[in-house]
């Protein structure tokens, strides 16, 4: 077997760790830092916690807070532009996903003369990002971790950029930034980081013994820990193992792959904006039932991380058990399940279909299974 693996080379965990920020910026040198967020996560107060540990370890800070959802191209190129004129020499990402891969492409960008349009794919930006620290507040997306980056681009689809610089220098996971989030907010991102988890695992390209671990250990800690956290969103050692299993997940998929539920998903933030993990959650057990006959061994080996103290006398029931375990998991995180609640078409289904197997087929070739059009539309009409 040959693969490469790649990790961020430093890890904090640590709770109240935000107040760090200051000292492990200034190890990397820098002394005008742009923090990249939503303005939510100024509400929050959470971007002020992170300036005034930057400014009292003598470092001068800019706050880029227009941040949206899936963000659009032209809010990640008015950040760039933002830190060219101000001549930042560091970046830090604070909240969601949607913060962290607007900070990595702003960390690389404005430290170059390439577009947006010009790195879009695999492997293709050159030179070397700003120095770049990453700290998620949702226990979801992974982004810390990864080299991808995922924006709409101005004709509304999603445009994903791979390439080794966005890997940050530092993550940093406090998860007294999680302890106030909204409960649907919770379980959405919850839900997605047990579909990294799951993907890596049963992917077909870039599959791996490190990645295959890591997706287990994650899965375990998200499985056990994320009713935990919506029906007692205090429970501090929850929210933690919940980070920490968003951040492992990450690594996984990002060192093998995600595959269709992300496929499927991705029209539904782009055209509807419906939020990353949420639009995950909609297609996720039905894509895992799609899988099962192909993924039976596979589903088979990741059951005990849903299901513990059970032993199984067949593969066929500890796969079947599984994919049982999620069909339950996602109505009873309180989210809407079906599309036509949140706003999409019936019409629209047979064009994020077509959508999907065209533009996106790079994950349909990461499923473990095989689809057609027809299929993503069937799953499309079963969650209508």
């Amino acid at each position: 077997m040959s693969f490469m693996f790649r990790s961020v080379p430093r890890i904090v965990c640590e709770a109240g760790g935000i107040a760090k920020t200051g000292i492990l910026m200034k190890e990397l040198g820098a002394s005008r830092v742009t923090i990249v967020c939503d303005p939510g996560i100024v509400k929050l107060g959470f971007a002020q916690k992170a300036q005034d540990a930057l400014e009292a370890a003598g470092i001068a800070v800019q706050v880029f807070s227009e941040v949206e959802a899936d963000p659009p191209q032209e809010i990640v190129e008015a950040a760039i532009a933002g830190v060219r004129d101000w001549k930042a020499d560091g970046v830090i990402g604070l909240g969601g996903g949607s913060s962290l891969d607007s900070a990595k492409l702003v960390a690389l960008l404005a430290n170059s003369d390439q577009t947006i349009e010009e790195i879009y794919g695999v492997d293709k930006a050159t030179g070397d990002r700003l120095p770049l620290i990453q700290i998620p507040t949702t226990a979801g997306t992974g982004s810390e971790v990864t080299w991808v980056s995922v924006i709409t681009d101005n004709d509304h689809l999603k445009q994903v950029v791979y390439t080794p610089q966005l890997m940050p220098d530092i993550a940093l996971l406090d998860a007294e930034l999680t302890y106030g989030l909204p409960q649907k907010v919770t379980a959405a991102t919850g839900l997605d980081a047990m579909v990294h988890a799951i993907e890596g695992y049963t992917s077909r390209t870039r599959k791996n013994p490190i990645a295959d671990g890591m997706a287990v250990t994650a899965l375990s800690l998200l499985g056990k820990n994320l009713m935990k956290v919506i029906e007692n969103p205090g429970d501090k050692e929850a929210r933690s193992a919940m980070l920490q299993g968003s951040l492992i997940a990450g690594m996984a998929f990002a060192n093998a792959s995600v595959a269709a539920i992300h496929g499927l998903a991705y029209p539904l933030g782009a055209r509807f904006h419906i939020p990353h993990g949420h639009a995950n959650a909609l297609v996720m057990a039905q894509v895992i039932r799609f899988n099962l006959p192909a993924a039976k061994k596979l589903y088979a080996e990741l059951a005990p991380c849903l299901i513990e103290g059970v032993d199984f006398d067949s593969e066929d029931a500890a796969a079947e058990a599984f994919v049982k375990r999620i069909e339950e998991m996602v109505p009873a995180s309180g989210l809407e399940t079906r599309l036509r609640d949140l706003g999409i078409t019936e019409d629209s289904l047979p064009e994020m279909a077509e959508e999907v197997f065209t533009k996106i087929h790079r994950l349909i070739d990461s499923n473990p299974r095989d689809m057609t059009v027809k299929e993503i539309e069937t799953i499309y009409r079963e969650v209508y």
